[in-house]
């Protein structure tokens, strides 16, 4: 099978560099473009990036020589040489909604890790396991835009993917409310510790726009598609805090939920560990074998012993445990530049893929 050629839209950043990585030696996809900023337009990626490159693996040869593009200003030439691409870049989110509108008139898929269209109506935000039937909406989004084939596609916040997974198999008993507080990774603000010396042996009590993000995105992912467009659930009522803490890459959540008709603890470990969506029951290549892992132990998961289960596309789980004020209370940790960030979107590129809606030009 001949690889999907795939342009990465945003690429010298860290989540640029994340879906870089993790597209080396991609069983369906090939990197054949790289779009950045003006200022690294015309250079090698190897020399645009030069010591700024964050990931734990060499970058590959692969892309060392790829000439940069200017993503703004390149639009169509970009397009005329990839079959879809993943969109990081780092603008106005004014100028995000128009840019990605803008690949996507131009006949090319726009897979993103943005946040810009996640509130467009007939944009799906998805964690495939969850919501995949949410690329229903695609249909009406290319008659708005007036594509046969262009589309934007979103995965939702990264400080979200450790507890929606786990609350997404409870909904049946009527999950009433529920309190989420996130100790998120300096990654997900696109640091490391060398650029970043502050955070070392800190705490930030405060993520700009995080905690609406991390109250409002899970219903748009439990809502529903009608007339061609996704309407968020009504319920549950969540009220979240996001703590920037100091550590690499991981978001750890304690979750407090309480239901309509509580359920048994066995109950819901039998439904974390059978829990599978269309990414397990296709065997897409990025999907986790398990997607939801309990730890019996009372100190897992932890941030750096569980961050990379199942390739950093697993959610990890533990200490549930009933509550004196909710039914139950737990912890969940993702890793959020892969499951959260560029994993996620390369997932949803897969499923989009098996269902038909990306493929070669």
């Amino acid at each position: 099978m001949s690889k999907l050629k795939v342009g990465i839209i945003g690429g010298t950043g860290m989540v640029g560099q994340r879906f870089i990585s993790l597209l080396e030696n991609h069983p369906w996809f090939e990197v054949v473009s790289i779009a950045a900023s003006e200022k690294s337009a015309g250079k090698k990626y190897e020399e645009a990036v030069g010591n700024r490159w964050k990931m734990s693996t060499p970058m590959p040869e692969s892309v060392k020589n790829i000439v940069i593009k200017n993503a703004t200003e390149q639009v169509k030439e970009i397009c005329d040489e990839v079959d879809f691409v993943f969109s990081a870049v780092d603008m106005k989110k004014d100028e995000i909604k128009k840019l990605e509108e803008e690949y996507a008139k131009n006949e090319t898929p726009v897979v993103s890790n943005n946040s810009a269209h996640r509130w467009t109506p007939d944009v799906p935000m998805l964690i495939p396991e969850i919501n995949a039937d949410h690329v229903k909406a695609i249909d009406a989004q290319r008659k708005r835009l007036g594509t046969k084939y262009g589309f934007i596609a979103v995965k939702p916040n990264c400080s979200i993917q450790s507890y929606v997974p786990a609350l997404s198999p409870l909904l049946k008993y009527g999950i009433k409310n529920v309190v989420a507080t996130t100790y998120q990774a300096i990654s997900g603000a696109g640091k490391n510790f060398t650029d970043w010396p502050e955070m070392i042996d800190n705490v930030i009590p405060y993520i700009g726009g995080e905690e609406e993000k991390s109250e409002q995105e899970p219903l748009k992912i439990w809502g529903k598609v009608e007339n061609g467009e996704i309407v968020k659930a009504s319920s549950p009522l969540i009220t979240t805090q996001c703590i920037r803490v100091p550590v690499t890459d991981g978001h750890l959540a304690a979750v407090f939920v309480s239901f309509e008709n509580k359920p048994s603890k066995e109950e819901i470990l039998e439904l974390w560990k059978n829990f599978k969506g269309e990414p397990q029951l296709l065997d897409l290549p990025s999907a986790p074998k398990q997607f939801i892992r309990y730890f019996e132990e009372d100190n897992r998961p932890q941030t750096k012993l569980d961050r990379d289960a199942e390739n950093g596309m697993g959610i990890t789980v533990g200490r549930l445990r009933e509550d004196t004020l909710y039914d139950y209370k737990f912890v969940c940790l993702s890793h959020n530049t892969v499951r959260g960030a560029a994993g996620g979107g390369v997932l949803m590129a897969e499923y989009l893929k098996s269902q038909g809606y990306i493929h070669a030009k």
